[in-house]
């Protein structure tokens, strides 16, 4: 049959409301919804430490004495202690919010509590001004703990007045990485278990903080950012993040103000972290069988171990400082502009690429998958609705042909 139009579609009957929320769609792609629901969920349970924590660094760099801890473990799969690995079943809740949640194996105490305060302190800032700007909503917090493995506070706002899901998850975590965990969480992970003997497990140690702010109106973008610090028992301590903007339609003005918040904080460690961190964005957030990208980027970086560690804390820090002077003028400005249904629509079909980039090409879900862990925390990334329609297409000229052009050529905005 050939392809119905969007009249016909509206007038079709024959809808089904697809898993997760994901809005009106017909029956062929609610089964793909639910196909791609069931790998994350059957996988195995993802970990909260994957999108906090982000992915395993392919390279290492000598550290101090202080730093360095045991040695790396060989723990066969039938000896090894499982309160040491990451487990789906392992983590419990916590009625009373500890001080720290730093423990684990010996290593670098000072950063790890500097980057626990940082996270924390950004966590209960950032949620407080989206809590201002929303209006009606709060976050919900869940403080979470696993034996031997850290533990973790959520914060998530469900059905605000602007904010249709926001939530901003501080992990820390350790234990013991298996190879196929390290081997998964990056194309270049191979390179760190090509000398692993079968059931060898590396102890590490993360902290970070990881958010995604979903709004209601289609004019209002989605953002994300990661920030995290993590040390591995093999002698490595790197950085990464990032912070990223995923809008439904373009404003110029908009990117111009985003990029250049983040350009300001970049070239204030180093002119050249802007081009270099905003084109890893680019490429990281690109969605293979889509010929797209997930928005229109921000920065991301990875493995940043070439200065001081404290010269490295102080950049993520000032990172995260600009999360909000980035974004909440942005969704200020937009939050309350008069939309169609065909334009909601339209936000909840790049929703859908959304949720597609997250379980299939994210490193850290897939280093998630790997290792087990607090799935609530994991999939607090996901919008609550979401659409696919069959055979889509733009019409030229249009509001949406105009940022798929952006999506499909990525532009250099400051």
């Amino acid at each position: 049959l050939p392809p119905r139009s969007f009249d016909q579609e509206q007038a079709c009957p024959a809808r089904t409301l697809c898993p997760l929320s994901l809005s009106w769609a017909r029956p062929s792609f609610t089964m793909l919804a639910k196909a791609i629901l069931a790998l994350a969920l059957m996988a195995s349970t993802v970990a909260d430490a994957s999108r906090t924590l982000g992915f395993v660094s392919s390279r290492a760099k000598p550290v101090p004495k202080a730093i360095t801890g045991r040695r790396t473990q060989l723990a066969m799969a039938a000896n090894a202690d499982p309160d040491v690995s990451i487990g789906w079943n392992s983590f419990k809740a916590v009625e009373d919010v500890p001080e720290s949640l730093v423990r684990g194996p010996e290593g670098n105490e000072a950063m790890r509590r500097r980057m626990e305060k940082v996270c924390r302190d950004a966590q209960l800032s950032i949620t407080r001004q989206i809590e201002e700007l929303d209006g009606k909503g709060k976050f919900q917090e869940n403080v979470w703990e696993r034996p031997n493995g850290g533990g973790g506070f959520s914060r998530v706002m469900s059905d605000g007045e602007v904010f249709e899901k926001a939530g901003c998850s501080l992990s820390v975590v350790y234990g013991d990485l298996p190879p196929d965990a390290v081997r998964a969480a990056t194309e270049r992970g191979a390179m760190r278990v090509e000398n692993m003997k079968p059931g060898e497990r590396v102890p590490f140690f993360a902290v970070g903080l990881s958010s995604v702010m979903h709004p209601k109106n289609p004019f209002a973008p989605t953002m994300h950012f990661n920030y995290r610090y993590f040390e591995t028992d093999q002698g490595a301590w790197w950085f990464g993040g990032g912070t990223d903007i995923t809008p439904s339609y373009l404003f110029e003005e908009d990117m111009k103000h985003f990029h250049g918040t983040y350009k300001a904080v970049c070239d204030k460690f180093d002119p050249e972290y802007y081009p270099k961190f905003k084109k890893w964005a680019d490429d990281y957030f690109y969605i293979k069988h889509r010929d797209e990208t997930r928005g229109l980027g921000g920065i991301f970086f990875d493995d940043q171990n070439d200065k001081d560690p404290e010269v490295h804390a102080d950049f993520a820090e000032g990172c995260l400082d600009a999360v909000c002077k980035a974004y909440i003028p942005i969704v200020a400005k937009r939050k309350d502009t008069e939309y169609t249904e065909k334009q909601k629509e339209w936000q909840l079909m790049r929703r859908g690429r959304y949720v597609e980039f997250n379980l299939v090409y994210d490193r850290g879900t897939i280093f998630g998958l790997k290792t087990g862990g607090r799935i609530e925390s994991i999939l607090m990334s996901l919008p609550e609705t979401a659409r696919w329609e069959y055979m889509h297409s733009t019409e030229p000229g249009s509001p949406e042909a105009e940022i798929m052009d952006a999506f499909r050529n990525p532009r250099e905005w400051v």
